[in-house]
């Protein structure tokens, strides 16, 4: 009989996360290099070179691929033999580990989780509670998946309860293309099929914690349905075209996961779940010889990618923009901020509008300012800032028009499409969205030189921040005439993917 000691489980939940907080699964960026290769669309490729440069710079410097450190989910199998040396439940313990490591001062995480989520969303501080899944096995051992899901890839999850005749693969293809580009591809696809409701979730979820083989499958062929099922998605949902960030490309995915399960006659219970370009996730066992020891990966396995701003690339003084200046932008076109750019999110914008609705002066004159949407990770050692990746721009839609009108913003810069309204906003008020790269997060921070709280402090990582910047590289994603890349990119390559196809066929 295995003795499972407390403070083994808990130091190893802890080394987990922080682990898996600088270092990328090695079969994911892997096939990353693999798609970076293959890659035609010139804005595709660049965020993928990101993403690439990214990687290591945070192997290296371990620090957080992601400003959003995630949620923390855990999948404990306990063996049937096992005996425990602890006072703790396996719950707390692991609410431990993630406490320990959250907020280790020499790589502190960001704390994401609130409290009372239909009422006052309180911050926890501490990135507590994680969400755990434990499950009895046979023998003597304790084996755990654990991953840091971040909330941009986490909202595009979808449930449909089809009819047992229902096309699963059509269905996906229906919504793939919904989900926009707020998860941050190229990602992997975790599908959960039957069960109930709620196993097709968990089902989804579990997949995503897999090594990519879908190269190997492909070499291979498939042995079994779920094989087929995972290869046909696969080259269905790339041909979309959406792409790298969704601006039109090749790789909208590098793998699709599958678990299933026996359901009722009457049902068939489908889940998706996407994992994004910070994909963060790590197995490891205890039997009772001490913690868990992670291996650091080897560098030199990492693709030989070195992100470089185009020499194209408009470099612009944030300090100087008028309404007219930025009229000429194009998009697509890659710019180079430097000087002074305003942060805020979701409680800011919402505290904003309060202050208004109450004729309450603002604190911060957004007068002709560019505000970015992030959420930093607080800085260590001469850091100005944490990884500071931009957030999902379509949570801010619904205060476009305050922002853009009374409150007198110039342009925005964030992650992924905004939705027609807004788009329509925009060209309304000549102004401009831009994006930067999601999943690039410390090294959009390089570019950060200086970073200044400006007005509500209380509300931590969703503070106004003044940052001065330099070269911060950013793409023009909806232009002054409201035309979006979001839209233009994906209908181009996926016109060109099916000539393409049509070609070989020919051939």
């Amino acid at each position: 009989m295995t003795t499972i000691k407390q403070d083994d489980f808990i130091d190893s939940v802890a080394d987990a996360l922080q682990y898996i907080s600088y270092y990328h699964p090695l079969d994911y960026i892997q096939a990353l290099g693999r798609a970076y290769e293959a890659e035609q669309s010139l804005p595709a490729k660049d965020a993928i070179a990101q993403i690439l440069s990214n990687s290591r710079l945070c192997a290296e410097g371990k620090r957080p691929l992601c400003q959003d450190t995630g949620i923390v989910v855990a999948f404990v199998q306990i063996g049937m033999q096992v005996k425990w040396e602890a006072q703790l439940t396996v719950e707390q313990m692991v609410n431990e580990g993630v406490r320990r490591a959250y907020t280790l001062p020499e790589n502190k995480l960001r704390a994401s989780i609130v409290s009372d989520p239909a009422g006052k969303r309180g911050n926890t501080k501490d990135n507590t509670p994680a969400v755990v899944h434990v499950s009895m096995v046979a023998g003597d051992k304790v084996e755990i998946s654990i991953a840091a899901k971040g909330g941009g890839s986490e909202n595009k999850a979808k449930l449909a309860m089809l009819n047992p005749n229902d096309s699963i693969v059509d269905w996906i293809l229906e919504v793939v293309p919904k989900m926009g580009a707020g998860w941050c591809p190229p990602g992997m696809l975790g599908i959960g099929i039957g069960g109930s409701a709620e196993k097709a979730m968990l089902l989804a979820k579990e997949s995503l914690m897999a090594p990519i083989d879908i190269h190997e499958l492909q070499a291979r062929g498939a042995n079994n349905r779920i094989e087929e099922l995972r290869l046909d998605i696969f080259e269905k949902v790339n041909a979309l075209g959406i792409g790298a960030q969704g601006l039109g490309g090749l790789a909208t995915v590098l793998d699709v996961k599958i678990l299933d399960y026996p359901t009722h006659a009457a049902s068939l219970p489908v889940a998706i779940i996407p994992n994004c370009a910070a994909t963060r996730h790590v197995h490891f066992e205890l039997d009772g010889s001490g913690p868990a020891q992670l291996t650091p990966p080897n560098l030199n396995d990492w693709p030989q990618v070195q992100w470089a701003p185009s020499s194209a690339a408009l470099r612009v003084d944030l300090n100087s923009l008028s309404k007219d200046s930025i009229q000429v932008w194009q998009p697509g076109q890659t710019l180079l901020l430097s000087g002074k750019l305003l942060t805020g999110r979701d409680a800011a914008h919402k505290r904003i509008a309060t202050m208004l609705a109450k004729g309450e002066p603002l604190p911060v004159d957004f007068t002709n300012r560019f505000i970015y949407y992030v959420g930093p990770v607080d800085a260590v050692a001469d850091e100005a800032v944490g990884p500071a990746g931009p957030t999902t721009a379509t949570r801010m839609d619904g205060f476009t028009e305050m922002m853009l009108g009374p409150v007198g913003l110039l342009g925005m810069v964030g992650k992924a499409e905004r939705g027609d309204e807004t788009i329509a906003l925009i060209a309304k008020h000549r102004s401009v969205y831009l994006t930067a790269v999601g999943g690039a997060a410390y090294l959009v921070s390089k570019a950060i030189k200086k970073a200044e709280v400006l007005a509500f402090a209380d509300l931590g990582m969703e503070a106004i921040y003044e940052f001065t910047v330099e070269d911060m590289p950013v793409t023009v994603a909806v232009d002054s005439h409201g035309e979006s890349v979001h839209q233009t990119g994906p209908a181009l390559w996926k016109e060109k993917i099916a000539q393409q196809a049509i070609q070989l066929h020919v051939k």
